[in-house]
């Protein structure tokens, strides 16, 4: 009997905005929260803890180079990180900018819906998103290896 394989080893994530040898951060493209974005580690880590001190910095320090791009490009009214990984137990953050008008504010994304709305047109190109990336981070890859 196998293990089904770990959708982030096997996947993507999203679109590839920027990558390196260590992590890819990806736009998710949910309609409904614009800029949705994932940190996602390249190798199959379970924890934080389980990464070495410089990898734990180097994904932080992408982490919040994707919060400040965010900021900078949309100005929500708050910025959400969380990393969780209950249903894919690999090392990966959610950074997620939250309006106040967006379908769950001031829940979390995933938690219970307070109103319908139409397709946000807050929608972020991800050609401007990968350059602030790209200044916050430097120049990465053109696509990470799988």
């Amino acid at each position: 009997m196998t293990a089904d394989p770990c959708f982030l080893c096997a996947n993507p994530g999203g679109e590839v905005l920027w990558c390196d040898d260590r992590l890819r951060i990806v736009l998710v493209g949910d309609a409904e929260h614009p800029g949705f974005v994932r940190v996602i580690w390249r190798d199959h880590v379970k924890e934080m803890t389980d990464l070495s001190d410089p990898d734990r910095a180097h994904c932080m320090k992408a982490v919040f180079a994707a919060e400040s791009a965010l900021r900078n490009i949309l100005r929500p009214a708050k910025m959400n990180l969380a990393s969780l990984g209950n249903q894919v137990p690999h090392v990966h953050w959610h950074v997620i900018p939250r309006f106040t008008d967006d379908p769950h504010f001031p829940n979390p994304v995933w938690g219970e819906r307070l109103r319908e709305v139409g397709r946000d047109p807050r929608a972020v190109p991800a050609g401007t998103l990968r350059a602030g990336l790209i200044l916050a981070l430097g120049p990465g890859h053109d696509r990470p290896e799988t």
